[in-house]
């Protein structure tokens, strides 16, 4: 694309002002914000995963029946015991009996505390990484609709002006038409008019008196959408910046679609899938894991320093084979990094003509801007010319009625042009993502 300069504007305080107030309590800004709170908790997840987890963990269960061992105790020690006895003369050793031993334990609890680390594990540097760059993308989806919502707020704040002179005009070519009106009834009065005229004049009227009433139904409208955007009550009257016919603005060179968002979000796609086939690829590592706990266990529910017990270890987990399902994934994901790469060049071609368009929107729109400056004098110049030669009896009411109209629509068109070369302007700064948002979300961060 060539590189075209571009307008960076700036508007006066009020319009900046609510432009604040709609980036702060816009509904769908909210919501989103509210979204990516919920993706950074994520993250933070993902990094804590590191951190070694200490946990109480008790096991309790009781059991009958089921699988035994005999013991023949008492086989194997009676006849010893009976010998013993009969040695010393007395019962010092009773007979015991043979014992059945259960699998199953009866009443027995198992309670510890585990601190568990993980030493090596890929898996979770390449989760953080993935989640990083899935936040990021989604940060981005804020503000690309907080760009949006800047430019709507402009383009209607714009268009309600607009309409807002246009029903000055009207009004002051009303004030004209009644005047007119007037001056002709008097002259048939004095027997000096025509009938004719005052028909015409009352035609006038009616005709700006039916316009100024849809311009003022469209002008609630627009107050309605505004406050919409604002999240505020729909009938919350909006404030109107002094009107200076000023449009400031700095040139800036070199325009590009670098800054746009969804450039960004498309690089971090690009990045996320190459950190896939990299996940991927490492899948075949080893994972080693360390614990460590401190119980007791017991049946019967005893504690006491025999039940108390310490045991640390090592996990080693090493993937051997896995069916080749590896490299069918390795494969994949590489070709999702040149689908990643081909999407990210189409949108740039989009973005960078939708840009270069808007560039010529913006030029064309002063052109007309200043085109209807001109106009507007030329109407003015007739229309003072009309009226000293209808003063003077040169020209008719019928020429003073088309001087009029035509001033009135000049005076239309250049508040019509003023407040669309405002429009492109907003639209050419959205494109160029050259106004600055708040740093709201990252402040949350």
């Amino acid at each position: 694309m060539a590189h075209a300069t571009v307008f960076s504007f700036g508007q006066k305080d009020v319009l900046q002002e609510y432009v604040e107030i709609g980036l702060a309590s816009n509904l769908v800004v909210k919501q989103r914000t509210v979204a990516l709170e919920n993706a950074l908790n994520v993250l933070k997840q993902a990094k804590y995963l590191y951190i070694p987890t200490l946990d109480f963990q008790m096991l309790y269960t009781t059991a009958q029946g089921g699988r035994q061992i005999g013991l023949p105790v008492g086989d194997m020690l009676n006849p010893v015991y009976t010998t013993l006895n009969q040695m010393m003369g007395s019962n010092a050793f009773p007979m015991i009996e043979n014992q059945n031993i259960n699998f199953l334990p009866k009443n027995y609890y198992d309670a510890r505390v585990r601190l568990a680390v993980p030493i090596i594990n890929m898996d979770i540097v390449n989760n953080k990484r993935i989640v990083d760059k899935q936040l990021a993308i989604q940060e981005n989806e804020v503000e690309i609709y907080q760009r949006e919502l800047v430019k709507d707020i402009k383009t209607s704040y714009y268009n309600y002006l607009s309409v807002l002179k246009g029903i000055e005009v009207k009004q002051n070519a009303l004030d004209l038409a009644l005047t007119g009106k007037r001056n002709n009834e008097k002259l048939v009065e004095a027997g000096k008019g025509l009938h004719a005229y005052v028909l015409r004049s009352e035609t006038e009227v009616a005709q700006i008196e039916s316009d100024i009433i849809a311009l003022q139904g469209q002008l609630k409208s627009l107050k309605n959408y505004f406050n919409l955007l604002l999240n505020r009550d729909q009938n919350e009257e909006i404030v109107v910046a002094q009107d200076e016919r000023i449009i400031p603005f700095n040139m800036i060179n070199q325009p590009s679609v670098d800054k746009r968002e969804e450039i960004e979000s498309l690089n971090h796609a690009i990045d996320l899938r190459e950190d896939i086939v990299r996940f991927n690829k490492q899948t075949l590592l080893p994972k080693l894991n360390g614990f460590a706990d401190l119980g007791s266990q017991a049946e019967q529910m005893k504690f006491n320093d025999k039940s108390v017990y310490y045991m640390v270890g090592l996990q080693l987990n090493i993937p051997i084979f896995n069916g080749f399902k590896t490299n069918l994934k390795i494969k994949e994901a590489k070709n999702n990094v040149e689908i990643a790469q081909l999407q990210k060049e189409y949108v740039e071609n989009q973005l960078s003509v939708s840009l270069a368009k808007s560039y010529n929107d913006a030029m064309t729109a002063k052109q007309k801007y200043e085109a209807s400056l001109k106009q507007l004098e030329m109407a003015e110049t007739y229309h003072r010319l009309i009226e000293k030669g209808y003063a003077a009896g040169v020209n008719t009411y019928i020429e003073t009625v088309d001087a009029r109209a035509q001033l009135s629509n000049a005076k239309l068109n250049v508040n019509v042009q003023y407040y669309q070369f405002l429009s492109a302007l907003a639209n050419l700064e959205r494109e160029a993502a050259t106004y600055e948002l708040p740093n709201l979300i990252k402040e949350n961060n």
